[in-house]
């Protein structure tokens, strides 16, 4: 049994399989999301009413956002993060689009080889990593900067880019890039006026994907960086968890306001990043 819906254009079957699919959807939608919205409610409700309270506030209190921004430094550490993601991002973005062109297009000795061991390092969990990390960043004397802070972010992140970036630029099909070589094209103009342009959807998604790592790294952030001028936001915003009390609309308000840059960047890129997600899938 199912009911016919639709325009002139075409028609469309409410059968139960799609009702039970929209429902399982639904579901998933609301689990998604309720910790954002309990977030975004628990920083404007009163703090005696945060576990005892309804889910919607019945007064609504704006005074932990001016509190968590002072308490904070939100704005000095804040753009401490844009700089730090905004470099690491530049960096990210040079070697993943290079490597995964070079992998994908072009032939040198122990290409394979070299690819593998790149790969290798994504199984490392990154507890693993940071004493040698902190052994060799104190090593540079970069240690407790924001320039040793984005050299580990590049060399962190890259490794999952360019197997990323690898499988866009093997879509983009042989014969342009030949007929670029043929017209006397240098290899790195056949890369950045031919290949790079065709990629962008892989590009959106690496910037999503790394500014969402970025913003959220935690681990580095607070073994690396010891000053607390120099620091990112994240380490700033965990110190408003107390030991034995902690003030939770402040704490959620300053999560709230952190998260805002990265739901501006998905707005505006989410086009480009589900085409991504599904042209990085095909090969032809």
């Amino acid at each position: 049994m199912f009911y016919e819906a639709g325009s002139h254009r075409g028609k469309f079957y409410i059968t139960p399989t799609r009702v039970a699919a929209f429902a399982i959807l639904l579901v998933l939608s609301l689990v998604g999301v309720y910790p954002f919205i309990w977030m975004v409610l628990t920083s404007l409700r009163e703090r005696n009413t945060i576990f005892n309270g309804p889910f919607i506030p019945t007064n609504f209190v704006f005074d932990a956002y001016p509190q968590a921004w002072q308490q904070t430094k939100f704005g000095a550490h804040f753009q401490n993060t844009i700089v730090i993601a905004l470099f690491s991002l530049a960096g990210i973005l040079f070697f993943s689009t290079a490597a995964g062109y070079a992998f994908a297009k072009l032939k040198f000795p122990f290409k394979r080889t070299i690819y593998v061991m790149l790969l290798s390092t994504m199984a490392m969990p990154a507890a693993s990593l940071i004493i040698p990390l902190y052994l060799q960043v104190k090593s540079l004397g970069l240690l407790n900067s924001q320039s040793g802070l984005i050299l580990v972010y590049v060399a962190s992140m890259s490794p999952f880019s360019i197997f990323l970036m690898r499988s866009f630029f093997e879509v983009v099909p042989d014969e342009l890039i030949e007929a670029a070589r043929i017209d006397g094209s240098s290899e790195w103009g056949t890369f950045f006026r031919v290949a790079l342009p065709l990629v962008k959807p892989g590009v959106a998604t690496v910037v999503i994907l790394q500014l969402l790592s970025i913003w959220n790294e935690f681990l580095y952030a607070t073994v690396l960086v010891q000053d607390v001028a120099q620091k990112p936001l994240q380490p700033v915003i965990f110190n408003l968890v107390g030991q034995f009390n902690t003030n939770w609309p402040s704490l959620t308000a300053a999560l709230t306001m952190a998260i805002i840059p990265v739901v501006l960047v998905y707005i505006n890129m989410q086009k480009q990043f589900v085409a991504g997600l599904t042209q990085g899938a095909l090969k032809g």
